[in-house]
């Protein structure tokens, strides 16, 4: 088994920029070996960037690359499909950057190429290892609430004018739901396995959109006893953004406020520097609960952060026969397949079995 494993990447995007390129090299058995731009720019270089990488400009060239034992799709959503196929017939592991795929259908038939071909294959849903989605996991696993009855998780923003890039286009897998959508359906496939049935009201909250871009979501998931509530806006104007609100027969959980990893990547900052991902005293969550017989509300800690950087450390151990890869591709499947139902809810204007 191989020590180290050589990656190639296609797309240098935010993506690759933010996320996987400062996770990658901090995992000694991974080795940045190649880089997929279609076209540079004065400021936007790969090759200046990582003068040690090969550089292509074009996926099928570094795919055909016998030396690349890894592939990460890290492109828009509509082209995951076509490149995770190729470099998984051409014999690679795979990693899939989220939304896994536009259909279910495409998941599925990623999922048994890559059995078939006895190759790894994951997605790149890293909000699995948020802190806020960690503690609220702790608090349900405890039972501190008691039997969940209700469970809100929001990703809410205040922006009420689209930006230009790709993410506010009508493109097949865009719009919020897929964006957004994927990684709080993800924390709730997780936490909770699948639905028996499903509500979707999937629009536009922006006064002016005239290419009908989706760009907010709620979403209402059917459990028996329990219903879950995925919210995602454009237009919510408030000093601290929910983030989740569970109800359940003995208390409530409310927490403010976003994970911070992303923004700490994007200043430059990496898992391993001293008190990455690590959230501050004032934006911890609450936990209402009875004491002698009356509600009582104080602070409950956010737990110490596991950091994005466990998905690439496991990932590596996979690669040597050490254990699953760090998301199986099955959940983001199952959730792409949600989202193909929530859309299918909203148009009909009806619930919908799972």
């Amino acid at each position: 088994m191989a020590s180290q494993f050589n990656v190639g990447i296609i797309g240098y995007g935010m993506s690759a920029k933010v996320f996987h390129l400062p996770l990658l090299s901090i995992v000694p058995q991974l080795k940045l070996y190649a880089i997929v731009q279609r076209s540079a720019k004065q400021d936007d270089d790969a090759e200046k960037d990582f003068p040690d990488a090969k550089i292509y400009r074009s996926a099928e060239d570094m795919i055909k690359d016998k030396a690349v034992d890894v592939v990460l799709v890290l492109t828009v959503p509509q082209t995951h499909f076509q490149f995770a196929k190729l470099a998984l017939e051409s014999g690679k592991h795979v990693v899939v950057e989220k939304p896994f795929t536009v259909t279910s259908k495409d998941a599925d038939e990623l999922i048994s190429i890559a059995r078939a071909r006895q190759r790894l294959l994951t997605v790149y849903q890293n909000r699995r290892w948020d802190v806020d989605f960690l503690t609220v996991s702790e608090v349900i696993r405890n039972n501190t609430l008691g039997r969940i009855v209700e469970f809100e998780t929001h990703y809410d923003r205040y922006r009420p004018e689209a930006g230009s890039s790709w993410k506010t286009q009508p493109l097949p897998g865009g719009g919020v739901v897929y964006d957004l959508g994927s990684h709080l359906l993800d924390q709730v496939v997780v936490t909770f396995g699948m639905p028996r049935k499903i509500t979707g009201f999937i629009g536009s909250q922006r006064e002016h959109n005239p290419n009908g871009f989706e760009d907010s979501c709620t979403i209402l998931l059917h459990y028996d006893g329990m219903m879950v509530t995925v919210k995602a806006s454009v237009l919510s104007l408030e000093t601290a953004q929910l983030r989740y609100w569970v109800r359940g027969q003995k208390g409530s959980y409310k927490k403010f406020y976003m994970d911070g990893q992303e923004g700490e990547l994007k200043a430059g900052r990496k898992p391993g520097s001293p008190g990455f991902g690590v959230e501050s005293s004032d934006k911890h969550g609450t936990l209402t609960t009875f004491n002698e017989g009356a509600p009582c509300t104080r602070l409950y800690a956010t737990i110490e952060p596991l950091t994005y950087g466990v998905f690439y450390t496991e990932f590596a151990k996979a690669l040597s026969g050490d254990g699953e890869v760090p998301v199986n591709p099955e959940g983001p499947a199952a959730v792409i397949r949600l989202i193909e139902l929530a859309r299918q809810s909203s148009l009909e204007g009806k619930t919908l079995s799972v």
